[in-house]
Formats: C-alpha cells, sequence, structure tokens
C-alpha cells in the first residue's frame, strides 16, 4: 500500500535528485550570460596599452590563446626605448642597474613570474619559460638571468642613453621619492607634448585578454620605481598582487606604488570581490578604499589603480589619483581609451 509516509519519502527523493541533477548540469553549461560577442577582449593599463592591445588583437583576432595575446602584447612596452617604466629604456635603480620584473598567469592557475631581471629585453617571455619549463614559480636576480640566458635568451644593455642622462640629473639632488602620476609628470616640462592622450604616457603594463573559447590569461611587467633602491621589488611580478586570474570569475592587474598592493594583496581582492558579485569596477573601487582606509595619509600623495574584467567580459578600473587611463581593444573597436574613476 502506497501510504502517506512512503509518499512524503518518494517526493523528497525526488526533489533531492532533481536537485543534484540541476547543480551538475550548472557546473557543465557555460554561463548564459555571457555574451559572445563580447570575447575576444583585451584591456591594459595606460594609453601606450593601445599600441599593446594592438598585437595582442592579432593573436585574438584569430582564434589565438589569451596567454599568447598577452605576451605578445605587452612585448610592445618592453621593447619601446621611449617608455622608462617598462623594459628596455627603462629608468634604473639608484646604483645605475636596470633591474625587470614580471610575471604570466594563465587560464588553468599555472604562473611564473621573475624578479630584479637585468639585461633581458622581454622579462615576460622569461616568466613564460619560468612556467612552463620549471617546477617553480618565481626566480630572481642572477639566477633568473643564468635561467634566461641558458633558455636562449640574449643579453642586451637595458640603460638607453636617454635613461643614463636622466639617473645622472637625479644623481645630483639624489632624492628618493615615489612621485605620484610619474606617468604624467616625467616629460611635463622638458617636453609638454608627452603629457597623457600620447603614446609617450607610461607606467607599468598590465594586461588582461579573454579568447574566443572564453579563457582568461594576464601579464605585468615594468621596470619598477625609478631610482628605486637596489634589489627593491614591487608588485609587479607578485602574483595576487600585481595581477592575479581565476578563469571561473576573472581577472585583474594593478599599476602605481606597488608596496601598498603587496600590502592588501591587490589584484586577488579584486577578483574575489568579483566572486562575491561586485562589478569589475566596483572590485576596484573596494580595493582602493581598503588602502585609504588602512594608510589615509600616505593615500593622499601616491597612486594606484586597479583594472579588472570578469568572466562576462565586463570591465572596469578605479585609482586613488586622477590621471590613470586604461585602453581597451574588442571586435568593435580596437583603440578605446577610457579615464578611470578615481577617489581624489
Amino acid at each position: 500500500m502506497f501510504n502517506r509516509r512512503k509518499f512524503i519519502k518518494a517526493s523528497a527523493l525526488s526533489a533531492g535528485l532533481l536537485a543534484i541533477d540541476k547543480s551538475s548540469i550548472a557546473n557543465v553549461i557555460p554561463h548564459k550570460e555571457t555574451k559572445a560577442e563580447n570575447f575576444p577582449i583585451v584591456i591594459s593599463t595606460w594609453d601606450f596599452g593601445i599600441a599593446a592591445n594592438a598585437d595582442a588583437w592579432k593573436v585574438l583576432s584569430t582564434g589565438g590563446r589569451a596567454l599568447d595575446a598577452v605576451e605578445q602584447g605587452v612585448w610592445v612596452p618592453e621593447a619601446d626605448e621611449n617608455n622608462q617604466s617598462v623594459g628596455y629604456g627603462g629608468l634604473p635603480d639608484r646604483d645605475g642597474h636596470v633591474t625587470l620584473d614580471a610575471c604570466i598567469m594563465d587560464e588553468l592557475g599555472n604562473c611564473g613570474a621573475v624578479l630584479a631581471l637585468e639585461h633581458i629585453k622581454h622579462p615576460i617571455s622569461v616568466a613564460r619559460k619560468v612556467m612552463e619549463k620549471t617546477p617553480h614559480v618565481m626566480l630572481a636576480g642572477d639566477g633568473a638571468l643564468q635561467f634566461a640566458l641558458e633558455q636562449g635568451f640574449k643579453k642586451e644593455n637595458l640603460l638607453t642613453p636617454a635613461s643614463e642622462k636622466a639617473w645622472k640629473e637625479w644623481l645630483k639632488t639624489a632624492k628618493y621619492a615615489p612621485v605620484m602620476n610619474i606617468e604624467n609628470k616625467l616629460y611635463q616640462k622638458a617636453a609638454p607634448q608627452k603629457l597623457p592622450g600620447n603614446q609617450y604616457n607610461h607606467d607599468t603594463i598590465g594586461m588582461l585578454a579573454i579568447d574566443t573559447k572564453g579563457n582568461i590569461s594576464g601579464a605585468c611587467t615594468t621596470s619598477g620605481m625609478a631610482y628605486k633602491l637596489h634589489g627593491r621589488i614591487g608588485d609587479s611580478p607578485i602574483i595576487g598582487a600585481g595581477l592575479y586570474v581565476d578563469n571561473e570569475v576573472g581577472g585583474a592587474t594593478s599599476t602605481g606604488v606597488g608596496e601598498e598592493v603587496v600590502r592588501n594583496v591587490g589584484s586577488f581582492l579584486v577578483v574575489e570581490l568579483m566572486r562575491q558579485g561586485y562589478t569589475p569596477e566596483a572590485a576596484c573601487k573596494e580595493a582602493v578604499m581598503r588602502i585609504i582606509k588602512k594608510k589615509p595619509e600616505t593615500a593622499k600623495n601616491i597612486q594606484v589603480g586597479f583594472l579588472a574584467i570578469n568572466k562576462k567580459g565586463e570591465y572596469g578600473a578605479y585609482a586613488i589619483q586622477k590621471g590613470f587611463s586604461y585602453a581597451v581593444c574588442n571586435a568593435e573597436k580596437q583603440d578605446l581609451l577610457i579615464k578611470g574613476k578615481s577617489y581624489y
């Protein structure tokens, strides 16, 4: 006899099976809210990111992998001698050494980084080799250089005449202090035409891309803070600080005074906030507010900016100070430059 008790038990079992089935389906079916027209897409920090995005787009627009796109994209500022805060031509530390930092992360959670690397023009590619050819995540200093040479990279002098001249001028006063929005002010007196809005505006480049398969990768590369103490490392090569990617959620990168980003594990924080439902811009703003709340007086005199993209291809940014911009490239427009919002 199919009595009331058996009926309730059977109903509960059916409901449980239905719940399990829905859960299983949710793990298999791609996110319905993701719009295919948002992919592929690449975003990067600062207006010189327009040229970097263009090279990344060559990979993405032909169905290439996001990892290849971000590596190829940041090669552009790494090789630009007019860009004095990324790669070749970067301003040296206080002892005259051009030391480079970079990291890269793919959709599988694999990552690699190099810290305080000298004499190699493309540190991002060495970082990728660390990721793919070693069991490690980071290599530093002489060890990173030794590894790069073993992998076939060419040893070069990265201190250009222009950067050497600027360093020697700095030595006359030798005042070490982070300069807010240095990417905007570096040439203000010598060459006003190199203010924001052109290819000479520069700082650390962070790049995030989503390919046609919806997979996310990111890269971050810099020559670090000008005239820093020899051996100083900022946030750029630190996974979770200067860059973080979670293929289920999105990716984030940062720019500015790296010490404050490291203290707040900034890029990881942004991604975790997006996991909780924050939009990319709102997540970036909250990360900025963490810095301001912890060190309000310090925050008045420094710049930190975050840039993020979520799994849908939605993007956004937020900075402490005005002056931060980011570049966007997709099928609709390849040279979009957006002024990031800021607290001050």
